[in-house]
């Protein structure tokens, strides 16, 4: 496992039992942000960095009993708490990194993840694979419960230029892994990036 995996892994072992506890009120926006995604019933949705497992139950929702779930996550700490949590009733979860999914080329509809994108070691392969694993015109959503600038005041840091959810950074990012991005909101209540993966 390489330094950058031990060190998210790390992060979030530390964090897992007590993450829902600390940003109790994001269930709303996560489900504000799946219905924006434009999933229908019977659809594949893989939730990327589930962590524990807060997007399932609004992924279940939009794609019905016909769909399919997916959460994949490095981090075994973070799947338990979303088993504790009750959320594999509504998709079934994967330890596994996202940089390299147990997925066939093709095989989703639609990714999405959630505060993702910063912990990503190689972002234009990670977010590569995420496209192989996607049908062509399938959809990736990007999405933070708050936008860069209260995300970046929470944490007592400020917004840098190189910072890569920047609209003028995210959109070249993007199309490089092999997306194009299709809307872009950066407001403090929520961030959310869409795009589809080029044919």
């Amino acid at each position: 496992m390489s330094d950058e995996h031990t060190h998210v892994q790390e992060f979030f072992t530390a964090r897992a039992a007590d993450w829902d506890s600390r940003f109790p009120h994001d269930g709303p926006a996560y489900a504000a942000a799946v219905a924006e995604v434009g999933l229908r019933p019977g659809d594949r949705v893989l939730d990327a960095g589930c962590g524990t497992g807060r997007a399932l139950p609004p992924l279940r929702a939009a794609v019905g009993p016909s769909g399919v779930v997916l959460g994949a996550d490095l981090t075994p700490a973070m799947l338990k708490s979303a088993v504790r949590a009750g959320r594999e009733r509504d998709g079934r979860l994967l330890l596994a990194d996202v940089a390299a999914l147990p997925l066939r080329s093709g095989s989703l509809d639609a990714v999405f993840a959630a505060g993702l994108i910063a912990h990503l070691p190689r972002p234009v392969d990670n977010l590569r694979e995420l496209a192989r694993a996607v049908r062509p015109d399938g959809t990736l959503a990007l999405f933070h419960p708050i936008g860069r600038a209260a995300l970046a005041a929470r944490q007592g840091r400020q917004i840098t230029p190189d910072d890569l959810r920047a609209e003028a950074n995210l959109g070249p990012l993007l199309a490089r892994s092999g997306w194009r991005m299709t809307s872009y909101t950066d407001e403090d209540a929520r961030f959310l990036a869409l795009a589809v993966r080029a044919g």
